[in-house]
């Protein structure tokens, strides 16, 4: 589609003397500077003019047309963050962790699965920048699914996910079981990915002029875009104070003309997040592949602050738009202004994921070697629910998974939003529980008594999944029996369970360790070293590295 791009402003400059001059003068020189940057990007760009100067925004033969007048076009450069006020201006949702269940008054747990990552990778980022994470950065159950596990695949799409479950004793406390629910996606090679029609939403405001921001995010779009092929389309849209496509769709294949067009991005203005999000949404629809992958990945540190900024009309206008099958993952980048909350939650009811990256590593983890995970969906709308038998269990808790609570009547409604699944995606829940005949957490009932004895007494507690295919609107269900006997002593149990369980406990203990007793990260790190296992990419490595760097700064 041409378009033509048509600017016209004028600036009146007028004469001061001495220093007050030459400060006018810089500032003049900087604005055009900024304007000659602007002009490189083809057909549409994002531009702010300086105060008292008008422009006018007309794209020729598109449905796009802006008008915007008198926008800051200084550029933003952000304050030295020292360690003790890093994360004031950073945005967390605030949750409390679950509370304990009696089984008799409470025999069924319903959640969402999350495969999102983004609360490990950013309280890596915390540890090593020297301070302890805020709890509520700390989301225990992105912090377990940061780490794939080697739990049964699916052999084919014809049931997109196989699911496994473990169970021995809890090393924390004596009296108490951990149950491992494991499931994972069926791992299609990448050459048999269908054709992509990807759209690359990027924050060219002023708060995302840092080398963190967008010059780390540069880096990882390119190592992405180097994954695709000549059947892969590329668009990219930039946002500040307006918004702009700065290339019309590309061969994936065409690495140097995406090259070119990220490297031309700078950074200046403010944040209108809602007018990019519009306009991605548009090029994607039109451009949809059918039966292929179609995805916004936005890059930014969700920092909008013009335009829709509320935030749960900017969640609603995403969740319209991923019923025209058009899913969004959202990519985190900075420090400072970070908004955790934001990201998590857009990424989650746009049938997306959620990573933050922190360093070029984790962009090489999650846009090359996870790229099949994290663009192609398997399964949407997956939802766990499991009954204890109150023969058998008499508390629980579940570990994680605060904000992905479900009522149980939300099971079976397939109209209730849920988690995605993505290729070779692996996804970890776990429970405590208490047995009948161990000294629980709650006081004893006078009135309220296990169940009578039944033919079902060998079931602990019964395991159901629903789920959707991707291009359809009605769920199947997966279900199995967890039995008794298939306890097993914590030595025997899998590396898997073991160091699934040590990062279950790190998250845990960065939260507030409520139910950890006295264990500390030294007996982490003990577990974790025992279950290191294979450890291809250096992975947990590094984990073992983040449990110790948590030790010394809490000593």
């Amino acid at each position: 589609m041409n378009r033509v791009l048509i600017i016209s402003f004028s600036v009146l400059l007028s004469a001061c003397a001495g220093q007050k001059q030459q400060q006018n003068k810089s500032t003049a020189e900087q604005s055009d500077n900024q304007v000659d940057q602007v002009q490189n990007i083809r057909p549409v760009l994002v531009a702010e003019e300086a105060e008292a100067m008008n422009k006018q925004i007309r794209v020729t033969g598109s449905r796009i047309q802006r008008h915007k007048a008198a926008a800051d076009m200084s550029m933003y450069h952000p304050h030295p963050i020292t360690p003790a006020s890093m994360t004031d201006r950073e945005n967390y949702a605030h949750f409390e962790s679950h509370t304990i269940q009696s089984v008799i008054n409470n025999p069924i747990s319903t959640f969402s699965i999350d495969v999102d990552t983004g609360s490990y990778a950013n309280v890596r980022r915390m540890l090593n920048q020297g301070v302890i994470p805020r709890q509520d950065a700390v989301r225990v159950e992105e912090m377990i699914n940061y780490f794939a596990y080697d739990y049964p695949a699916a052999k084919d799409l014809e049931q997109p996910f196989m699911a496994s479950t473990e169970v021995a004793p809890s090393p924390w406390n004596k009296q108490a079981h951990l149950l491992h629910i494991g499931i994972k996606g069926f791992e299609m090679p990448v050459t048999d990915r269908p054709s992509a029609n990807l759209v690359f939403l990027v924050d060219v405001s002023g708060s995302m002029n840092s080398p963190d921001k967008l010059g780390l995010l540069k880096s990882s779009l390119k190592l992405l875009s180097r994954q695709l092929t000549a059947d892969d389309r590329v668009s990219i849209v930039v946002y500040a104070g307006a918004a702009g496509v700065v290339l019309e769709p590309t061969a994936g294949n065409n690495q140097a003309k995406i090259a070119t067009a990220l490297d031309q991005l700078s950074a200046g203005g403010s944040t209108n997040g809602a007018a990019g999000i519009h306009l991605a949404y548009q090029l994607a629809e039109q451009h949809l592949v059918k039966g292929g992958i179609n995805r916004i990945l936005i890059a930014t540190d969700g920092d909008f602050n013009v335009g829709t900024t509320h935030f749960e009309a900017l969640k609603e206008l995403v969740k319209q738009q991923r019923k025209k099958g058009i899913s969004l993952t959202t990519l985190g980048f900075g420090t400072g202004n970070y908004n955790d909350h934001l990201m998590e939650q857009l990424a989650d009811v746009g049938n997306g994921n959620y990573a933050y990256i922190d360093t070029v590593k984790e962009a090489n983890k999650v846009l090359v070697e996870q790229i099949n995970s994290t663009l192609l969906t398997i399964a949407k709308d997956v939802k766990i629910q499991i009954e204890f038998n109150p023969e058998v269990v008499a508390e629980y808790r579940l570990i994680g998974y605060e904000n992905r609570q479900l009522n149980n009547e939300d099971f079976a409604n397939d109209k209730v939003d849920a988690g995605e699944i993505g290729a070779g995606h692996t996804v970890t829940a776990i429970y405590e529980i208490v047995l009948q005949g161990n000294q629980g957490w709650l006081a004893e009932s006078r009135y309220q008594r296990p169940a009578i004895e039944s033919a079902m007494g060998n079931e602990m507690a019964y395991l159901k999944i629903r789920y959707k295919n991707p291009d359809e609107e009605h769920s199947q269900l997966l279900s199995w029996p967890i039995l008794k006997d298939s306890i097993k002593p914590l030595k025997s149990s899998s590396n898997e369970f073991r160091f699934a369980t040590a990062v279950a406990a790190f998250g845990q203990l960065l939260r507030d360790g409520t139910y950890l007793k006295s264990y500390t990260y030294e007996d982490i790190l003990t577990l974790a070293r025992s279950s290191k296992s294979v450890d291809t990419y250096g992975h947990r490595g590094e984990f073992l590295q983040l449990v110790s760097l948590a030790k010394g700064l809490t000593n």
